[in-house]
């Protein structure tokens, strides 16, 4: 399924939570649950939207999470992007951070790619004592790599998200 096909890609939590409230209007408690699974919000919060033990559907942070939750699981990401995708989750504890990675146009994927790109331009050889301990032999070998540390990747993070 691809991703927000039915409901389409909201540009906020407000949004999420004017379209859930509509639907709970019309009776349409399914349609609520369908909106929460599309923007990966747990089925538990639709519930208690439903139930009306809460009043609204999400907070910023859920909103921001969910569809980071749903790039993440699209892309099948795994290891170093996971851990990138998880940081970007840990950044919205900040709710202007949660606002920007909910806004249309904004995605995990050019996020990940902002890293990516970073980590092309600092790329550098693979010292020979290393590529030893690896048991990669042979002098003509070369071995490159650029992986930005944490401080650099939340610096990107927030480029992309807050100012691009």
């Amino acid at each position: 399924m691809a991703l927000y096909e039915k409901y389409g890609e909201f540009d906020s939590y407000t949004e999420i939570n004017m379209a859930a409230a509509n639907q709970k209007a019309e009776g349409d408690m399914n349609a609520i649950k369908e909106i929460a699974k599309e923007n990966g919000i747990d089925e538990m919060d639709a519930e208690d939207f439903i139930n009306g033990d809460v009043s609204e559907l999400c907070s910023p942070l859920m909103a921001a999470a969910g569809k980071i939750k749903v790039e993440k699981e699209a892309m099948n990401l795994k290891e170093i992007m996971a851990d990138w995708a998880d940081d970007v989750v840990k950044e919205c504890e900040n709710e202007a951070f949660a606002l920007a990675v909910r806004r249309k146009g904004k995605s995990l994927a050019g996020a990940i790619g902002a890293v990516l790109k970073e980590s092309w331009k600092i790329k550098e050889k693979v010292p020979s004592e290393i590529k030893k301990a690896a048991g990669i032999h042979g002098g003509n070998v070369s071995v490159e790599m650029g992986i930005p540390g944490r401080a650099t990747v939340r610096k990107i993070l927030k480029q992309y998200y807050l100012e691009g």
